[in-house]
């Protein structure tokens, strides 16, 4: 999903963590998950935590797709299969387990006996309903796309169907999914927070109540409804399914930044937050820094550790100048990305050398041989594309949404370009403006970023180098397309992974985009919290973790 910088919204690293993926092969259905006691011995129950998190655009599942509601979607909602908190690993959720057949095609999930919040039976046919609703364009879901790969979903967008033809409940217990082509890494995909089951008839009710109150099948329920712009307070949920969550319940306190949010933090009012920028060295030397910069232990508090996400520099592939593959080379190789990394984000960021970042199975380091800083190498490009020391070039326009901290990196490109012979001036827009000029295809460089829907490589090629409304460089090559196609439906996990990691190689040498840094956690909590780990994709394992002193 798309990704902006904490923390803004849209839809929105290895270093510490060496991130080792438990690939669960068709018919295993994951693991059960670990065990959250290792830094903090015996869990308490009690309790309530206090998280900041800004004012989400949704927790509903029917369109969770930005960081900050699908922390709360989290909580609320179990989709069929769930991500181990550290390691990335496939486990069971609300399914008990699931198969797929030789090739891929048909999946077949079995349910757990589980309730929603309201006491009603989850059954297969409220998974049904659920995806159904997603895909119905009446809906406006921006998240369909999770859905792009079952049978039915484009009769459903383009309006011919008000079903998905391949997904049937053969019983309460059993649902059946048919995809429109094999799909190796499809049990990853319904792993996905927003996938998770509705109840069809508090929706149909009135669907204006269920979005400020959703009814789920998590660990937490909602409180009372949610107050905007205030919080969002969920209980636990005493008939869940699974063990039950040791806090009482979690308070989601919205403020509108984060030097508030830390101010509370330090104060004793909140019990996780991010660090503002230029307090991290601070931080990370008054709380401790995190063994694996994954979870929060006493004096051993600040989290530095690996995200799944990549920041990146949008080159339009259409534009008549920078078509130039040479050129757009150049310009990559011209860019300081650890100076970048260094002094823009106090090294909590590292220089991306490809487009797929740490915490994802088969990621491999230098990937793209031209996302790297080679002032030298960047002219000979220059020379090769017909601009020596730029001459000739147009002036290049940087456009970013203004007023997150881009323009920072912006500056550093800017300088960086000057170096080479390029001049480059900025156009720094509001984020609705800036969005329309990027799906219109009216600019020339922009910056975007993206972080994991699910921890697959899978998730960072196709959505953003294939037709579609994510591929905002415009790339288009019909032959990675067809390789992505090809890597998909491979079952074997390791040839799948071998097959993802050379496409990644071929779209790096036509240089579409710019991979800048890869993000990690800039995240501080409190002393009072046992087990509490913040994972690579930017989730909390409150259901899980608990607080020492259960004190309010």
């Amino acid at each position: 999903m798309l990704k902006l910088d904490k923390r803004t919204w849209f839809g929105l690293v290895l270093v510490m963590v060496v991130v080792g993926m438990v690939l669960a092969v068709a018919g295993c259905g994951g693991d059960e998950g670990t065990d959250t006691t290792l830094a903090g011995g015996k869990p308490v129950d009690g309790g309530t935590f206090n998280v900041y998190i800004n004012e989400p655009a949704f927790i509903d599942p029917v369109n969770l797709q930005e960081s900050e509601g699908t922390q709360v979607g989290n909580q609320l909602f179990d989709s069929l299969a769930k991500f181990d908190y550290k390691t990335g690993a496939l486990q069971k959720a609300a399914a008990e387990s699931w198969e797929a057949n030789a090739d891929a095609t048909v999946w077949t999930f079995k349910l757990k006996d589980a309730k929603f919040h309201d006491g009603t039976k989850v059954t297969a046919a409220d998974f049904k309903y659920a995806w159904e609703r997603i895909c119905n364009p009446a809906n406006e879901s921006e998240i369909s796309y999770h859905l792009s790969a079952v049978k039915g979903y484009d009769a459903m967008q383009d309006g011919s169907a008000t079903e998905l033809e391949g997904v049937k409940a053969l019983d309460d217990e059993t649902l059946e999914v048919t995809l429109s082509y094999s799909f190796g890494d499809f049990e990853f995909v319904v792993g996905h927070p927003a996938l998770a089951p509705v109840p069809k008839a508090a929706v149909e009710a009135d669907p204006v109540a269920f979005s400020a109150k959703p009814i789920g099948n998590g660990p937490f329920m909602m409180a009372e409804p949610w107050a905007h712009d205030q919080y969002i307070k969920v209980l636990k949920f005493a008939d869940y399914y699974g063990d039950e969550p040791h806090a009482d319940g979690v308070n989601f306190q919205i403020l509108t930044d984060e030097d508030t949010a830390f101010l509370e933090f330090q104060a004793g009012n909140l019990d996780f937050t991010s660090i503002p920028s230029g307090q991290v060295e601070a931080v990370k030397a008054q709380y401790g820094v995190s063994d694996d910069g994954l979870e929060v232990a006493p004096a051993k508090q600040a989290l530095t550790g690996v995200e799944s996400a990549i920041y990146y520099v949008l080159i339009n592939n259409k534009n008549e100048i920078l078509s130039n593959v040479a050129l757009r080379q150049a310009l990559s190789l011209a860019v300081n990305r650890q100076a970048i990394a260094d002094s823009v984000y106090e090294g909590v960021r590292e220089p991306a050398t490809g487009i797929v970042p740490g915490g994802i199975a088969g990621y491999l380091d230098n990937q793209w041989a031209y996302s790297r800083y080679d002032v030298e190498a960047a002219k000979a490009k220059l020379v090769e594309a017909g601009y020596p020391n730029g001459e000739g070039l147009p002036e290049i326009i940087l456009s970013f949404n203004s007023g997150s901290g881009h323009e920072d990196v912006m500056a550093v490109i800017q300088a960086d370009l000057a170096a080479i012979g390029v001049t480059a001036v900025f156009d720094g827009l509001e984020w609705a403006q800036y969005l329309d000029k990027l799906q219109a295809a009216d600019y020339m460089m922009g910056r975007l970023g993206w972080i994991a829907d699910y921890p697959i490589i899978d998730n960072f090629l196709y959505p953003l180098f294939t037709e579609g409304g994510d591929n905002m460089s415009f790339y288009n090559d019909p032959a990675v397309a067809q390789a992505l196609m090809d890597a998909r439906a491979t079952v074997d996990t390791d040839a799948r992974i071998a097959k993802y990691q050379a496409i990644e190689k071929t779209i790096g040498e036509a240089a579409p985009v710019i991979p800048i840094v890869k993000y990690r956690h800039h995240h501080v909590g409190s002393d009072r919290v046992r087990g509490l780990v913040y994972s690579p994709q930017g989730l909390l394992n409150l259901e899980t973790a608990w607080i020492a002193v259960a004190a309010e």
